[in-house]
């Protein structure tokens, strides 16, 4: 377990953001059929025993299926991340949150702030109201995350694995062990609220941290940065709708392709990005393959995402689109 001295009081802060975690059916034996976001984070809590010389506090920041997780969301948990890691006596900071976007969350917290201590999302693959749901084990175990000494950035833990934003992936639909680290591996386990560490923490670097104030306050503000993907029989239909889509809140700003292979396009739909790319619309290509990293070649005529997803490429472009 984690030590520390009595005279040097350390909290670990706990913000709720819903999920699976925080969800309730009306079976025990239902994992699948429930409604995400009903229990209150204080109350996941209970029977939670923080490590020694550690208090636990509770907020509740938001309470929704992450499925559905939104910019104002993303912006109210980074201003408020950014306020607790602010408070010397914090040590670290754990956030539950839905699996389905954890990792676009952790990437863009990464992001945006850079955290000399550690930031910890969890999340469960079963509901609260389960006969043996998940949820306790993976917030007690972040909890002891967050309360290492040394740990820094944000990560995600499930399932006794840690796992570092930039790297971090759900890649199964239903097993409690539910995410992977691609080629980097995890950054550690947990082992009875010890961390045994395989690899560096997520770097801190205050240069490259950004002010949460400064994300947009209106959802329309925010770049608007579609993905599409490439496939047989791809074709220019998709992006040039979505450049000319007369309903939406606000004009197209960036592509992702999500590409097959080491970011090959097809090449209709390569021409259709190109279009775009000298309509000034920003363009970057991101394997689809769940492990790997785009290698440039002399010629390529679209930027690549390098070993970013899809989903955190967007993320990437939209950060710097702003």
């Amino acid at each position: 377990m984690v030590t520390s001295s009595p005279s040097t009081p350390r909290r670990v802060v706990v913000l709720g953001t819903g999920g699976t975690i925080s969800g309730r059916s009306d079976r025990g034996g239902d994992n699948i059929g429930y409604t995400a976001g009903e229990v209150a984070v204080a109350d996941l809590l209970g029977g939670i025993e923080a490590p020694e010389g550690v208090t636990l506090a509770a907020e509740q920041v938001a309470q929704a299926d992450s499925k559905d997780m939104s910019f104002a969301i993303w912006r109210a948990l980074a201003l408020r991340c950014s306020h607790w890691l602010a408070a010397p006596d914090v040590a670290g900071l754990v956030i539950t949150h839905g699996t389905d976007t954890l990792e676009e969350t952790a990437f863009l917290l990464q992001s945006v702030l850079a955290p000399a201590k550690p930031v910890v999302l969890t999340c469960a693959m079963r509901p609260a109201s389960a006969l043996s749901p998940d949820g306790p084990q993976n917030l007690r175990d972040a909890v002891a995350v967050a309360a290492t000494p040394g740990a820094r950035g944000v990560t995600a833990v499930c399932a006794g694995t840690v796992h570092g934003a930039f790297d971090v992936q759900k890649v199964h639909t239903y097993r409690l062990d539910a995410f992977a680290s691609g080629d980097a591996g995890p950054v550690g386990y947990v082992e009875e609220g010890s961390v045994r560490r395989a690899r560096e923490w997520p770097g801190a670097d205050a240069d490259a941290a950004r002010n949460p104030d400064d994300l947009p306050e209106d959802e329309a503000a925010w770049p608007r940065v579609e993905i599409v993907t490439s496939h047989a029989g791809a074709g220019a239909a998709v992006i040039r709708a979505l450049r000319n889509d007369a309903s939406a809140a606000s004009p197209l700003r960036g592509l992702v392709i999500a590409a097959t292979g080491n970011g090959t396009v097809h090449q209709a739909l390569e021409a259709a990005a190109l279009e775009a790319q000298e309509a000034g619309i920003a363009v970057l290509r991101a394997t689809r393959c769940a492990s790997g990293r785009i290698l440039a070649k002399p010629g390529d005529r679209l930027r690549d995402a390098g070993g970013l997803t899809p989903v955190k490429a967007r993320i990437a472009l939209m950060l710097e689109l702003l």
